[in-house]
């Protein structure tokens, strides 16, 4: 009686919106971690460490709001379209813990090139959190909101970046920053996934 009580009352979709902001916010401390190692204000063996634990966060809070599901009977979109949400933010996270354990691993120096990658990335999932939090109460404004998480560009930064790598000559270092920026594209690709699985969920439902 209380699960249907908080069904009908739509707290239930405000606790798996807030599963998914905890998420968002695992994946923007990931990113965080990324570009302090990556300008080489942190050491990169403990952002790796660090990394490990906020991993584990996002992990916790996509558990719990894999559990909330099957005991629900509601959610803000529908339950396949918010999987799939909450599985592309993971994916977010896990190509920017590769990119953290990679820089430790090749024992690559700071670098430039990661700079502008990372800076769209940070800004593309503020704005997704940003939808997130709009999603129990104004789905639509919520879909909206998600489409503007794409604006900041991270593949533009990323083939920009690349570019310029690649016009210099090729070194070990030139090949360790060309590996790491293919990691920060991979996360923005999976972030790009997160806004449109986003906004076709509220479509399929409120349309």
């Amino acid at each position: 009686m209380r699960s249907l009580l908080r069904d009908l009352t739509g707290r239930t979709d405000r606790v798996l919106t807030g599963q998914i902001i905890t998420q968002l916010g695992a994946a923007s401390t990931g990113v965080w971690l990324a570009t302090a190692s990556a300008a080489g204000e942190l050491d990169p063996a403990t952002a790796r460490a660090r990394m490990a634990e906020v991993e584990h966060e996002g992990d916790e809070a996509r558990a719990a709001l894999v559990g909330q599901m099957r005991r629900s009977l509601t959610s803000p979109i529908d339950r396949e379209d918010l999987f799939r949400f909450s599985r592309a933010i993971d994916d977010v996270l896990d190509a920017v813990r590769d990119f953290v354990r990679e820089l430790h691993l090749f024992a690559a120096p700071p670098d430039p090139s990661y700079a502008a990658p990372l800076r769209a990335l940070a800004a593309g999932i503020e704005q997704l959190t940003e939808a997130a939090r709009l999603l129990p109460g104004r789905p639509r404004a919520a879909a909206e909101a998600a489409r503007g998480a794409k604006k900041p560009g991270v593949r533009v930064a990323y083939q920009l970046a690349l570019a310029e790598v690649l016009a210099a000559p090729l070194t070990p270092d030139t090949i360790k920053v060309t590996l790491l920026l293919t990691r920060l594209d991979a996360a923005g690709t999976s972030l790009a996934a997160a806004v449109d699985t986003l906004a076709d969920g509220v479509i399929k439902r409120y349309q």
